[in-house]
């Protein structure tokens, strides 16, 4: 396997004035569309050979200002949302979650970088269904798992998670220490039975020398950008360092529109954009979509022709299908013990990720969320905050344990992304598997009170309890997934199209299920895996 090369997130050059210039009809060896988990990473992996690579962002770069760390600005006015409208299965508007930015969703994700359960590249029976089984094994990606841990920064501890797959090494960073009231939940938990771990998280943090860590255990992590880049995004571990390498142009601002194949279909020939509102095409020998689940599969679609009339890739009429995003909630546990916990996202529970003694099926996966703020709280629920001012919640977020409780979601080939004739996104979609998900609840809610009554302390939790809808997108996959019949697949084993030669879907898309962890990972781990597969075909090792 070949060694990463090149500038790290901590010694990143400022780019030439030219590796941000591209001129109309510039071709490229690789083209990149997207700089995400997928595209950003993938970026990394081939700047060391040489090769003449673009990365083309729809997004600019996320301004550094402090309305990064503002909860108000961030979750109550949407600050950094794009102005996106997609429609449900019944034509109604609603707009995504979704942001585009160098660095794609993982500019305001939570940094936890779970790998999928063993058993989760196999079928698996559900209560609502069967989850497929992967074309490749959980032996086939651990040796990239351990190279995204180590490139993304990530703290952890093996063997303390009963569900934990084999790793071929330990964690690249020790496991973030719990503050105090973490500490006694983790031992309260661990008195109840159950196997609270250290949840594998990646940011810069160095708790053996604080004076010289970026990261200062802030609690404005989860959900926001990282004023001082101390999160291990997709812009700070993939595209700053692949701008060391001056073979490698960003162009921002940038929205592709379309891709053109030559006569015979079977190959990209052009990539059509607009850029800051101007119509422009480039080129690449290969082209790699990376813009996200939704978004990808919206790409091919809208790239049909007379070869490929029903969207490019799509002879499978698979592009868009099995669309999954977890059936998750974001669960606040109140009481009148305060918590006055800063840097929350310590803990994580996988005791009921296959299910118990009594229910035989899988549940999912618990972990803790970063801190709740009034602000916050008002963010995820302002129907029913609308009359409370923000110091009043303010107070009640002190006595909050705040949980991410997530169950897989089964691909459904009705579940899809379509586009309306102006080329929107619908995405129409009927949950499933929400017997698991209200079992998981249920044992975690149950717990609590049983902890909170133990000793006789005659108190009682308060649960407050919301479902993430459609809109919530930072966790989707499918529509591109990857296999070995062309007839039901859109992608072969190296995420490359069955139906092309030069085009590759490197992002959640090629997932066949989605387990009940986070995908940034295995995003990760797979661009890593088909980077090192690109530069070998290319004959770039």
């Amino acid at each position: 396997m070949q060694e990463l090369s090149g500038p790290s997130w901590t010694s990143s050059p400022q780019p030439r004035a030219e590796q941000l210039q591209v001129s109309d009809g510039e071709h490229f060896d690789v083209v990149i569309i997207g700089s995400g988990a997928g595209g950003g990473t993938l970026a990394r992996v081939l700047a060391p050979t040489g090769l003449r690579i673009l990365v083309i962002e729809r997004g600019d770069w996320l301004p550094q200002e402090p309305e990064n760390w503002d909860a108000e600005a961030v979750f109550q006015q949407g600050r950094y949302l794009s102005k996106d409208i997609w429609t449900d299965k019944h034509g109604k508007p609603f707009q995504p979650g979704s942001h585009y930015f160098v660095g794609g969703a993982t500019k305001m994700y939570g940094a936890h970088h779970f790998r999928l359960r063993a058993r989760d590249f196999e079928e698996l029976v559900h209560i609502d269904g069967i989850s497929p089984a992967w074309p490749l094994r959980y032996s086939d990606f651990e040796p990239w798992y351990q190279k995204a841990e180590e490139m993304y920064h990530v703290h952890g501890l093996r063997g303390e998670d009963p569900t934990e797959p084999p790793a071929s090494g330990p964690y690249p960073h020790a496991p973030i220490s719990h503050e105090p009231r973490i500490a006694k939940l983790a031992d309260d938990l661990r008195s109840a039975g159950l196997h609270p771990f250290h949840a594998p998280s990646g940011v810069m943090l160095d708790e053996a020398n604080m004076p010289f860590s970026r990261c200062r255990r802030c609690n404005s992590c989860d959900g926001f950008p990282c004023l001082v880049h101390a999160k291990s995004d997709a812009e700070v571990i993939g595209i700053r360092p692949a701008l060391g390498s001056h073979n490698v142009t960003l162009l921002t601002r940038a929205e592709v529109r379309r891709l053109e194949t030559d006569a015979s279909g079977r190959s990209v020939k052009a990539v059509q954009l607009l850029h800051n509102g101007t119509p422009m095409r480039v080129s690449g020998d290969l082209v790699v979509v990376s813009c996200g689940a939704a978004n990808s599969a919206r790409l091919l679609l809208m790239s049909a022709n007379d070869r490929h009339p029903r969207g490019l890739a799509n002879g499978s009429d698979q592009v868009g299908r099995n669309y999954m995003f977890h059936n998750s909630k974001a669960a606040v546990a109140l009481s009148h013990e305060p918590n006055p916990t800063i840097f929350q996202k310590t803990i994580s529970v996988n005791d009921w990720y296959f299910g118990d003694a009594d229910f035989d099926y899988p549940m999912g996966n618990i972990q803790m969320t970063g801190k709740t703020r009034g602000a916050i709280m008002k963010g995820y629920a302002p129907l029913e905050t609308f009359l409370m001012p923000n110091w009043s919640m303010d107070k009640i977020a002190e006595h909050s344990l705040d949980f991410w409780v997530s169950t897989e979601d089964l691909p459904s080939p009705d579940n899809r992304v379509t586009i309306t004739p102006d080329g929107a996104i619908n995405l129409a979609y009927t949950p499933n598997n929400q017997a698991a998900s209200d079992h998981l609840w249920s044992r975690l809610q149950s717990l609590l009170d049983r902890l909170y009554l133990k000793d006789h302390l005659v108190e009682r939790q308060v649960y407050v309890k919301n479902a993430m809808g459609i809109a919530a997108v930072g966790h989707q996959a499918g529509t591109c997934r990857f296999g070995t019949d062309p007839a039901t697949s859109v992608l072969d084993v190296n995420c490359k199209a069955h139906e092309l030669d030069n085009l590759y879907v490197v992002d959640t898309s090629f997932f066949p299920s989605i387990g009940a962890v986070n995908p940034s990972l295995t995003a990760i781990a797979n661009a890593i895996r088909v980077g090192h597969h690109l530069r070998e075909r290319l004959g770039a090792r």
